[in-house]
């Protein structure tokens, strides 16, 4: 009798001290970034490396404590973390859209721990099926009431979050949880055998309630997927250039801006495709940005192991945990979930659950991993995230047009930041403002292989202008109004440069006018009122010379 109730304790202690060191690692979602950008995710990926130190601690102590009898399955602790952290996550969902919490973007009122709402309801909606399937199956009356109480929570936000990707993950991905509990599989096989003509009547409806759903979706906000496949277009070009090997890791944005560069300089396009246009840090599928960076053959491989992965958790009948991997699947269609550490670090816990079960050696495996992969990041994740914090410093200076002051900053903290698109192209302008017109281009160009954004283009090209090489001048402008041709501001710089005394072109300075006074932009501002009314100031100064020629 004493046995059994000292190894019921030390099972209940196991299960609590793993429980709360995987609660350590997957709660860096609701690491904030204060004192940094808002989008910036440096500080997730401390929080990992110093929990994952506290989670190799705890497996090690809890392997040591129960040396003997039955260990904890790996997927019952990673699915009651999830609920958790859902729970925690709706319930500010619900305070930010009642106004008792701030949101982490201006734009919107519900952006959970995140920055935008769309990883939010991806969050969410990976979460459901977990909540779903817990409790489907839990036995005790507390576990049944919280998994369902924070299922209602999740399925109170989701709807306000406005995400067709979320709400379409989450619906498919809950509807397989169900069918694989209830072994609909085996009952389909049965009904298919004995009812054929009403079986494909009923896939033929549903088949069509989808594409009206679809239809739905698409009419809710049609400008949105019109840019999402306008987008997926234009990364399939790029991936055309380099199907085999890629363009590296974090290369995605240069690929893309040059692509589309090429598509609006050939001229066959469509109208609306022009007002869709952006320069995008993410394809917004993982699929196709996995194919532009990696190349299709590994971005291939990874996918296959990963349905590999699936396959195998739903053979041992994990399925709240295969529910929340094929959520964040459907949901990768169409986001960039795998580009925040918070996903990253979730995706690769379910998948290790999917195939590890109570073996210790797998938790001593798990252990050793997770403490060598934050061992080998924090020190140059510290260094980084401390940078961050100084860069915000020196973007004071930086907006307060204390350029000179900021240059130095910019200087010492460039070796760290050099891979952050935004950090290069302030720290290029800083020195375009200060005259430094060689060493701007050079910190620009590097910015151009990070970022698809057309400013950067156009502050080279007045680089150049101001360097006197008013050739090179018109090549970066003209780039830039073939990246993006809906913005006004690089016709109008080509106008001035076609206005120069030493470059004048009256017939190409006519065009750029015509475009500047005529084409619509996307959103009126004062500052495409005031380049109008410079551009009709300079053609007055053209009808003057021409008289009196």
């Amino acid at each position: 009798m004493e046995e059994n109730r000292i190894r019921q304790i030390k099972a209940v202690v196991t299960w609590t001290v793993l429980w709360m060191a995987v609660l350590a690692l997957l709660s860096m979602v609701c690491v904030g970034s204060s004192g940094l950008l808002p989008a910036e995710t440096v500080g997730q990926w401390v929080w990992f490396d110093k929990a994952s130190f506290l989670l190799a601690g705890c497996i090690l102590s809890a392997l040591i404590f129960k040396f003997r009898g039955n260990f904890v399955s790996l997927d019952s602790v990673i699915s009651w973390v999830l609920v958790v952290l859902g729970g925690s996550e709706a319930i500010l969902g619900l305070r930010q859209l009642y106004g008792f919490a701030t949101s982490g973007h201006s734009m919107y009122a519900l952006t959970g721990s995140f920055f935008n709402p769309g990883p939010y309801s991806g969050y969410l909606a990976m979460i459901l099926p977990v909540c779903l399937y817990q409790w489907l199956v839990c036995d005790r009356k507390g576990g049944r009431v919280v998994s369902g109480g924070v299922m209602l929570l999740i399925l109170c936000v989701l709807p306000a979050g406005m995400s067709r990707s979320a709400w379409l993950a989450a619906g498919v991905s809950c509807l397989c949880v169900y069918a694989w509990h209830m072994d609909w599989t085996d009952k389909f096989r049965l009904l298919w055998q004995q009812q054929k003509q009403r079986v494909v009547m009923v896939v033929v409806g549903g088949f069509c309630v989808l594409l009206l759903a679809g239809y739905l979706l698409f009419v809710l906000k049609p400008d949105s997927a019109r840019g999402r496949l306008f987008m997926w277009k234009i990364t399939c070009r790029a991936i055309a250039e380099k199907p085999l090997t890629g363009y590296g890791i974090h290369n995605f944005a240069a690929a893309y801006g040059n692509a589309q560069e090429t598509y609006f300089a050939a001229g066959d396009y469509e109208p609306w495709e022009e007002r869709v246009a952006g320069s995008p840090e993410y394809a917004f599928n993982e699929y196709l940005q996995a194919a532009v960076e990696l190349g299709i053959p590994l971005a291939v491989c990874l996918l296959v192991v990963v349905v590999l992965c699936l396959y195998r958790g739903v053979r041992k009948g994990r399925y709240g945990i295969c529910g929340a991997i094929l959520s964040l699947m459907i949901f990768s269609f169409s986001s960039y979930p795998l580009q925040l550490p918070v996903f990253i670090v979730t995706f690769g816990g379910l998948l290790v659950a999917c195939l590890s079960g109570a073996d210790r050696w797998q938790w001593l495996g798990l252990a050793v991993s997770v403490g060598i992969i934050g061992g080998f990041r924090l020190k140059n994740d510290l260094q980084v995230e401390q940078a961050c914090r100084e860069w915000m410093n020196a973007r004071v200076l930086y907006n307060a047009g204390a350029y000179q002051s900021a240059e130095k900053e910019y200087g010492r903290l460039y070796p760290l930041l050099r891979d952050r698109a935004s950090f290069l192209f302030e720290y290029g302008h800083g020195l375009h403002k200060q005259q430094q017109f060689s060493k701007s281009n050079r910190i620009l160009k590097e910015a151009l292989l990070r970022s698809c954004d057309p400013m950067i283009l156009n502050v080279i090209g007045k680089n150049y202008q101001q360097m006197g090489d008013c050739l090179s001048a018109e090549d970066w402008f003209i780039r830039s109004t073939h990246r993006l041709p809906g913005r006004i501001y690089p016709y109008y710089l080509l106008a001035k440069l076609y206005a120069e005394p030493g470059f004048r072109q009256p017939d190409k300075f006519e065009k750029m006018k015509r475009m500047v006074l005529t084409k619509e932009p996307k959103v009126h501002s004062t500052a495409i009122r005031q380049m109008r009314e410079e551009i009709k100031k300079i053609q007055l100064i053209f009808v003057h010379i021409k008289k009196d020629e």
